[in-house]
């Protein structure tokens, strides 16, 4: 278990700026910026450190109800950090300055056309936190060692891909990229390794 205390916010600054991030392409990219939320935060039922995790609202008009981290598309002229703490914002009433931004994982490429950028950040007081019902069904506190345990994820194959297809099993739920891919590059940083995700597969209802 990892307290939500100080102690636990260096060391897992520590591991992210451990973390050697993929380069940024060199050439411009035809998919859209995105950036998505690892936010840390407390546990519900304890003192573990956990992050936020959210339903999608079913009146929106793309991946309606799945699972999925906080976060949107860049707008205009908008880093993904700015946007990500924008969509935090947006989506849970959750204001963070810059400085609660403990480091970035590597860019993930969607099927639908995105470039996602995950952002970890420190989130010391969601007490106050809001979810806009136009966005956000409902939102989770997912404690940090449900993910490092041995049977959260697992992979599969599909006939459409060579590649693997990850999925995070959560409550009866099958989680998948880019949200199963993203939260395992982040439990992979938490361990210590430098492992790639980006050929990770989607299901294929994610490719539209």
């Amino acid at each position: 278990m990892r307290a939500f205390d100080d102690a636990t916010r260096r060391n897992i600054e520590a591991a992210c700026a451990s973390f050697a991030r993929l380069p940024d392409a060199t050439e411009p990219s035809a998919l859209k910026r995105a950036a998505v939320v690892l936010a840390l935060t407390a546990s519900n039922d304890s003192d573990d450190t956990a992050f936020l995790l959210t339903r999608r609202a079913s009146s929106l008009r793309s991946h309606r109800g799945q699972w999925a981290l906080p976060g949107g598309r860049c707008d205009t002229g908008e880093t993904p950090v700015e946007a990500a703490l924008r969509e935090l914002d947006e989506e849970l009433a959750l204001k963070l300055p810059p400085d609660a931004v403990l480091g970035l994982l590597d860019d993930y490429p969607t099927r639908s056309g995105y470039l996602i950028t995950p952002v970890v950040v420190w989130a010391a007081n969601s007490a106050a936190m809001t979810p806009n019902p136009d966005e956000v069904a409902s939102v989770h506190r997912i404690a940090l060692d449900t993910i490092e345990r041995d049977d959260a994820f697992d992979f599969t194959v599909i006939p459409e891909s060579s590649g693997r297809v990850i999925r995070f099993h959560h409550q009866m739920s099958l989680i998948h990229a880019p949200t199963a891919a993203l939260i395992y590059q982040f439990r992979e940083v938490l361990a210590g390794r430098q492992t790639r995700v980006t050929d990770l597969e989607q299901p294929v209802f994610a490719w539209k």
